[in-house]
């Protein structure tokens, strides 16, 4: 596959996380980073991250009036360890292991969305959902799915916006991780740049949508892709 239509791919991954995450509230990462990493290593994390942050950034603006700041404290707080260990992970290891990695946290994803009961979001979980988020983002861009775990059953758009107010400041610490250890180069950032237009176009496509689309619909239909992806990138592991 040449650049061009590598490219052109990512963006169209791109786009429908994008569009995922804005409606259900997470899945970029859970839907992209897989599909990303089979097209081209370099995709994840960084730029990931990248796409992360501006879709967070647009979310959070227009939910701020459901944001409780004081909540996601701690979990903000509590990133910042697992996600220098998430950074260490990559250090040491393989792309074949990555890909396993990431295969088995996208099926783990699957698996937290499915569960019946319901987790409350005490201090103590929020902090380790918030390690927890910091360790798994940083090693694969997949950290959605701890915070997402305890705050899903939140009104809705009390749940989009404060998973994307938390997914905005943990792309800025993952980023900055990533950076540290040499794995967010100018490279990374320049094959970011075409994901940018794609995660803004996701969006918008989402907001015009969503009054016509079942919310649980686009779910499942994400849940249904996540498993091709996460055992196409365990198969490529093994």
């Amino acid at each position: 596959m040449d650049i061009h239509s590598t490219t052109l791919l990512a963006m169209a991954i791109i786009f429908l996380g994008a569009f995922v995450q804005t409606t259900i509230g997470f899945g970029l990462a859970v839907i992209a980073a897989p599909l990303l990493f089979l097209i081209n290593p370099n995709y994840v994390p960084g730029p990931i991250f990248i796409a992360s942050l501006i879709i967070s950034i647009l979310n959070t603006l227009k939910y701020r009036e459901n944001i409780e700041i004081g909540g996601l404290k701690i979990a903000v707080i509590a990133r910042i360890p697992g996600s220098i260990l998430g950074g260490i992970l990559l250090l040491y290891a393989s792309s074949t292991h990555l890909s396993l990695w990431l295969g088995l946290l996208v099926l783990l994803a699957l698996a937290i969305s499915l569960l019946p009961f319901r987790i409350e979001p005490t201090q103590n979980r929020m902090a380790f959902a918030g390690a927890l988020s910091g360790f798994m983002g940083t090693s694969s861009g997949i950290g959605g799915p701890p915070m997402a775990l305890l705050l899903q059953h939140q009104e809705a758009n009390a749940l989009r916006g404060n998973l994307s107010a938390f997914f905005l400041f943990s792309a800025i610490i993952s980023i900055i991780v990533l950076i540290c250890i040499g794995h967010f180069t100018l490279h990374h950032l320049f094959i970011s740049i075409p994901l940018l237009p794609a995660t803004w176009a996701g969006y918008r496509f989402a907001l015009f949508s969503m009054q016509y689309i079942s919310k649980e619909w686009i779910r499942y239909s994400a849940l249904l892709l996540c498993f091709v992806s996460g055992m196409s990138a365990i198969y490529q592991g093994l």
